[in-house]
């Protein structure tokens, strides 16, 4: 081939290139969530994504991707072409996935677009629990050993680093988890009986709580919540949670590292845009989620300081596979 040739198709393959960035969005977008139906990730992105639509000029067909504590979904976007075409919608899960013993990928694999919000944890109960409050819950549970039904959505997720701090603060409970793919059928779950209690994000269980559905017993915070003022913090009946505390989980999209910076730019663009949409952010303050939408370097600096704060408080309760240590995540303030 002459050096004319290969020039020309070096050439070509730049314009097509550029011509690529320039286009996108050319075809539909694949929003992969990471937890079923009716959960507090499929509600944010669902209500978000719209939005961000009109800006990009492009459609995002959203698809539930479930199982392993949502490292399917994870695993799927990250061995996906690194052209912006396949986006995850994700929460905090995947920064303990490797600690917990669930994968070798963590949010490092991803560029994030933006972290568009955080949630508060509660404990929800089922309305005929024998237990009226949290400290009502802790007789329960000493008075019946193993009895206790208590919701899960597998290692890593809400409800694990709630149960880890409750071990690490009461000492451990001898309680029952039951496994779910996600908040939303746990919480389905809790109103029809199958399970007792259900460490939960105040978002996905608040129109529940307002409908007389189930009973909140505490609000995992330091400070009481404006949405459900009557609801007390888990401090009040244990101050030893207050080390702990605030925390709770978060909810973003990313994609493969390697997708064009071009890309990159108008996703953020379009879901930074979109989050500040009147109706998304009416229906987060509704929910009683927290707004956050960062981007770059703010969100992932937000990203590893979770990830250490999170995954050293699972090691020191014993819930981890691997030490934080053998993966990079230093200790919080080191």
């Amino acid at each position: 081939m002459s050096r004319k040739l290969i020039g020309a198709v070096i050439a070509f393959g730049l314009s097509a290139a550029v011509a690529t960035a320039q286009d996108y969005p050319a075809k539909e977008i694949q929003g992969i969530i990471q937890w079923g139906a009716g959960g507090s990730t499929d509600t944010v992105m669902r209500a978000v994504t719209p939005h961000a639509e009109t800006v990009l000029g492009g459609t995002v067909v959203m698809q539930n991707m479930t199982g392993a504590v949502g490292a399917i979904a994870l695993n799927h976007v990250a061995g996906s072409d690194a052209d912006g075409y396949t986006l995850l919608m994700g929460a905090e899960n995947p920064l303990l996935y490797k600690v917990m013993g669930l994968g070798d990928k963590d949010y490092s694999e991803f560029t994030p677009i933006n972290i568009l919000a955080r949630g508060t944890p509660i404990l929800v109960a089922r309305n005929d629990a024998p237990f009226d409050d949290y400290a009502g819950m802790m007789d329960f549970i000493k008075a019946n050993p193993g009895e206790l039904r208590i919701g899960s959505t597998g290692p890593g997720g809400v409800p694990s680093v709630v149960t880890a701090m409750m071990n690490t603060v009461e000492g451990t409970l001898d309680v029952t988890a039951i496994p779910y793919d996600g908040d939303g059928p746990a919480l389905t779950a809790l109103q029809s009986g199958a399970i007792d209690v259900m460490p939960a994000v105040l978002g996905a269980a608040i129109e529940s709580i307002r409908a007389g559905a189930m009973k909140p017993l505490a609000i995992f915070d330091t400070e009481a919540s404006a949405k459900l003022p009557d609801v007390p913090t888990v401090t009040s009946f244990n101050d030893g949670y207050s080390t702990y505390l605030p925390w709770g989980p978060f909810f973003g999209v990313f994609v493969p590292k390697g997708t064009p910076d071009d890309v990159v730019a108008k996703l953020t663009e379009a879901y930074t845009t979109g989050a500040q949409n009147a109706d998304f952010l009416s229906l987060m303050d509704g929910r009683g989620f927290t707004m956050m939408s960062i981007s770059g370097d703010e969100a992932t600096e937000f990203l590893t300081t979770w990830q250490q704060n999170t995954a050293w408080l699972l090691q020191e309760a014993g819930l981890t596979k691997a030490s934080p240590e053998e993966f990079g995540i230093a200790r919080p303030g080191e």
